[in-house]
């Protein structure tokens, strides 16, 4: 038996398996036929920035606990839930009379880069998964919808191309797609939908092996690596059903594969290997797996990748998830994220790129301790500390989904350096009190900054698709400098 059918052979039981599962799940979700490259004429945005990173708190980022502190209450035995709002209390931060929460000492020192938006607002979705508000705030379109919707960054990547040829424009750092959380619902946001896999994230779900992805196996010479990548082409083009995929995503997937063949062939792969940073850089991101994520994104910044997303990770129950025990899991939470953005953002600022680099601070939704959703809202009730009245220290915390009022932080690409914009009521329900930004504007704001117009679209099923939904939506002006 020759490589080739050996290779075959194995391959009738784990090529799908062995495939992206981002890949996969464009894939199952039938994504359309008649996709077209025509763009409708829109005048672009002159861009404030080259690239973009998203820090995503996964899970549900409580902001009277993180950016946003409200009335503090310590822990003690009796004390009544409706009292308490936040559990930590506000310390001074770099911008004149402004607080954020205890835990967040070194964010709180480069505040002064930044924009913080304390009245961002998510759609009210009827039952609060984080599935849906996943998807919602990556796709900026709710589902389920008719199509697959693109991730932001997979826009990105189609729109603007990559900065450096080599590099994949698209990088997703610390979410596993299989085996944690609502798997099969992550992977449907975390995909370039109908645009295909081209445009589709480089996934590296551990960023301390992230080299590993990027080289060819050990002990394989290059000319063989180079018969392996032709065989694989080959199978991707015999073994694709052309009754559930299309020629377009067809060809995407290969163009894929072309890229990652391009990276493992060029020393720009250097960039994915952490062990190349001096040890004492190191130890200021090693926090975690989001802290060496960071770093990692630095670097691939610096190597000329387009987007990045460096993810918490959404797992129930767990990290931003705190349906009990919340103070203690958020204290253990802030100490994991504090000192890796405040280092990311003064890395790209010592290096330059802070300026041109678009840095996004984001969760699916707030917590309250009380109030589900937003008031009135009819959503079942997912907190697993239901008392009105502290026994334990376990229902010290913020466990309900809250989406009256969130925290967004934006460093660097053109916004305003110190500056707050929007609030929140004082006290409960702490719902956007003045100047809500809509997910729908805040993308908006993301995509005129990076030099694309919310009304881009693309004719989808012979109906224009739009980056925002109906191109409807707006960019926050006042943020900009």
């Amino acid at each position: 038996m020759n490589e080739y059918q050996a290779f075959e052979q194995e391959s009738r039981r784990s090529f799908l398996k062995s495939m992206s599962a981002a890949t996969a799940a464009t894939w199952a979700m039938n994504a359309p036929q008649a996709y077209s490259d025509e763009v409708h004429t829109v005048e672009q945005p002159k861009p404030t920035a080259d690239a973009c990173i998203v820090l995503w708190m996964a899970g549900g980022m409580a902001a009277p606990e993180t950016f946003d502190p409200k009335r503090y209450e310590p822990y003690r035995e009796g004390l009544e839930v409706e009292k308490i709002i936040s559990t930590f209390p506000g310390i001074d931060c770099a911008i004149d009379g402004v607080q954020i929460s205890e835990g967040l000492e070194n964010v709180a020192k480069v505040m002064d880069r930044a924009t913080l938006i304390r009245s961002a607002v998510q759609a009210d979705l009827g039952n609060i998964l984080h599935s849906r508000h996943q998807y919602h705030w990556h796709t900026g379109y709710v589902p389920p919808q008719t199509v697959a919707a693109p991730h932001i960054g997979a826009w990105m990547a189609r729109q603007l191309g990559p900065r450096n040829e080599v590099v994949p424009p698209f990088i997703n750092i610390g979410q596993r797609l299989e085996g944690v959380g609502e798997s099969e619902e992550l992977k449907a946001f975390t995909t370039a939908g109908f645009l295909g896999t081209e445009f589709g994230p480089f996934n590296l779900p551990y960023p301390e092996e992230a080299a590993r992805s990027v080289r060819p196996p050990k002990g394989m010479t290059a000319a063989r690596f180079s018969k392996r990548y032709e065989v694989l082409k080959r199978m991707i083009e015999a073994k694709a059903d052309p009754n559930a995929v299309s020629d377009y995503h067809i060809q995407s997937m290969l163009k894929s594969v072309d890229n990652a063949h391009k990276l493992l062939s060029s020393e720009d792969r250097n960039a994915f290997d952490l062990s190349l940073e001096p040890e004492e850089v190191r130890k200021k991101y090693d926090t975690g797996r989001f802290g060496r994520g960071c770093h990692l994104a630095r670097r691939l910044v610096e190597a000329g990748a387009r987007f990045i997303e460096v993810t918490t990770e959404y797992i129930p129950f767990v990290h931003f998830d705190t349906h009990e025990s919340g103070h203690t899991t958020l204290a253990r939470m802030k100490s994991e994220i504090d000192q890796p953005i405040a280092q990311l953002i003064l890395d790209l600022e010592e290096r330059k790129l802070l300026d041109r680099t678009l840095v996004v601070i984001a969760s699916e939704f707030s917590r309250d301790m009380i109030i589900e959703g937003v008031p009135g809202s009819t959503a079942r009730d997912q907190s697993r500390a239901k008392t009105d009245v502290l026994k334990e220290m376990k229902h010290y915390g913020l466990h309900r989904h809250f989406t009256g009022g969130t925290s967004v932080v934006m460093f660097g690409g053109g916004m305003k350096q110190g500056f707050v914009y929007g609030k929140t009521a004082d006290e409960r329900p702490c719902i956007a009190v003045e100047n809500p930004v809509s997910i729908t504007d805040l993308h908006a704001t993301i995509f005129q900054a990076m030099g694309i117009s919310p009304r881009t679209s693309l004719q989808i099923e012979r109906r224009p698709f739009y980056v925002t939904p109906d191109g409807a939506g707006q960019p926050v002006k006042a943020l900009f400098s």
